[in-house]
């Protein structure tokens, strides 16, 4: 497998555990244990999010494997209309498409991602980064907007009980004419509802396993 990501870019996820960069971010909101900062891109006029959160009775590994199990994710996540890993000519990415409320279409990823389990100096920390692949030979779909500017970072570990602290790092830009009380929904209450289906998801994950 090539690599898509440098060690600084993992470096800068999992130090957001240790000291959160939030010069010229703003509280955005906070919910359900989860904190959102914001940070206005002027060349999109879109925002970009930081998130800082945890997940309780979840280790930090068993979220990681929850996280990258695309198989399993159709299966709790109900925003999720198609989701698999492909070797598009000769490169290995990942398409994903997003259901979106009518009247709207959905929206569609191609994008590629990395993880790495990391020990730094005794501390078991997990990362994964994701970005779009406009390069990738994958078609677009009439029924679909495709999204060609998405980045994320995610990175976790142990909150020093049983659970899981969790910091991520995201923006897309969904393109089109998005109602501002959709993007508002997505950020305040879509994020920490995804978080909190995330860990009921790490909750059920050794029963899927098992029954696979």
């Amino acid at each position: 497998m090539s690599l898509q990501f440098g060690d600084e870019e993992f470096q800068r996820a999992w130090q957001e555990l240790d000291e959160p960069q939030l010069d010229g971010w703003e509280l955005f909101t906070e919910a359900m244990g989860v904190q959102i900062h914001r940070r206005y891109d002027r060349e999109t006029g879109l925002y970009e999010y930081k998130v800082y959160g945890a997940l309780d009775s979840c280790s930090p590994e068993l979220c990681a494997d929850v996280y990258m199990d695309l198989m399993y994710r159709k299966q709790w996540d109900s925003y999720v209309k198609e989701l698999y890993e492909k070797d598009f000519d000769g490169q290995t990415a990942i398409y994903w498409e997003v259901k979106y409320p009518f009247p709207l279409k959905n929206r569609d990823y191609v994008y590629v991602r990395q993880r790495r389990d990391l020990d730094i100096n005794g501390r078991k920390i997990f990362v994964i980064l994701a970005r779009s692949s406009a390069e990738t030979a994958c078609p677009e779909k009439s029924a679909a907007l495709r999204v060609s500017d998405y980045k994320q970072s995610v990175a976790m570990e142990s909150d020093g009980a049983d659970g899981t602290k969790v910091f991520m790092n995201y923006f897309d830009n969904p393109g089109g004419m998005i109602p501002a009380w959709l993007v508002n929904w997505a950020a305040k209450s879509g994020v920490p509802g995804f978080i909190k289906d995330l860990q009921k998801a790490c909750n059920k994950y050794k029963t899927y396993c098992e029954k696979k």
